[in-house]
């Protein structure tokens, strides 16, 4: 399968994180092997990978919270293992968990942490009132944490983690359990958070998330980076491949079909059958010839999707081509 090869072309300048050649092991087991990742200022990246992939040692690493074996990295121009303080400066990192103070306000929690990350005490009383107020948290300011639902802890912890104004943001997982209105308000802060310039790297494991996140989607598996680009450019790996589905007025009907064509599924619960195409009218044509009398009900032409591609390249049975060959 050919991996989209097109992403720092499109910028000028430096950019905001990149790693080099990153491998980690633990033991015997290799996590990581030679991965290369740029981060560029107001973008959002999507790194996805099957549970074990190495995206949370990958976060860890950038986030000076482990040391790669091999490989350099940097944010802001500063050097991770060389200078990790210096470099602490210039991120922030967002984990599956809000990682709040419980027993403080939402306005005293953002306080603490702007102060933190080095804002006098007036500035980060007013960035903090900033925050409350972009994320709609006003009303609930003065109140302790303990008290607020999932989605308002899910807001106040991104609030906390911007803070400080970091160039770069690290995201674990950051819709983790909360509920579709919840996801959805958490998406435009992320949104805006990228078009006020800060840069985003977002592990999830919703790929419908990275597809109407991200500007650019990495996918990991078994430590190697084995595709990356766009949305539209990672569903054209599979080579404009799509799908048609027909759907019948009764099992019988469905039975009928499923005996005359070469159908890549059968779904008999929805009385439908699904075939592979790259000719969506010529193979229409000829499943509806070859049906010759059986009712079809409905015709509905299905366009790949991201978990097409990422089926694809994660599959256990499925070979994989990485994007570089590791390191010796």
């Amino acid at each position: 399968m050919q991996l989209s090869t097109s992403h720092s072309q499109r910028h000028a300048g430096q950019p905001i994180v990149r790693a080099e050649r990153i491998h980690k092991r633990f033991g015997a087991h290799k996590v990581l092997t030679g991965v290369d990742i740029e981060l560029w200022e107001g973008e959002v990246v999507a790194l996805l990978g099957i549970n074990g992939a190495g995206k949370t040692t990958l976060i860890n690493i950038l986030s000076t919270l482990l040391k790669p074996d091999q490989g350099t990295a940097a944010i802001a121009g500063i050097d991770l293992l060389a200078s990790p303080a210096s470099a602490r400066r210039h991120f922030s990192l967002t984990g599956q968990y809000a990682a709040l103070d419980d027993f403080q306000s939402g306005h005293e929690n953002l306080v603490m942490m702007a102060r933190l990350g080095g804002l006098p005490r007036r500035d980060a009383h007013a960035r903090a009132r900033q925050l409350l107020e972009s994320f709609e948290l006003t009303t609930a300011a003065a109140k302790p944490v303990s008290s607020y639902s999932g989605g308002m802890r899910r807001r106040l912890d991104l609030a906390a983690g911007i803070a400080s104004r970091p160039a770069a943001l690290f995201l674990d997982e950051p819709t983790t359990g909360l509920d579709p209105q919840s996801r959805h308000r958490l998406w435009q802060e992320i949104r805006q958070l990228a078009r006020d310039g800060t840069a985003i790297l977002l592990t999830t494991q919703y790929l419908e998330e990275a597809d109407r996140l991200a500007d650019r989607i990495l996918i990991l598996h078994h430590g190697t980076l084995v595709a990356e680009g766009t949305g539209s450019e990672l569903k054209g790996l599979l080579g404009g491949t799509h799908q048609v589905r027909f759907s019948f007025a009764s099992l019988e009907d469905l039975d009928q079909a499923s005996a005359l064509t070469q159908a890549t599924a059968v779904d008999p619960d929805a009385w439908s059958l699904t075939v592979a195409t790259s000719n969506t009218a010529s193979t229409i044509r000829q499943v509806l010839a070859d049906l010759g009398g059986t009712n079809v009900a409905n015709i509905a032409i299905l366009q790949p999707t991201l978990d097409d591609v990422f089926l694809s390249l994660t599959e256990p049975n499925e070979p994989t081509q990485p994007a570089k060959e590791p390191a010796p």
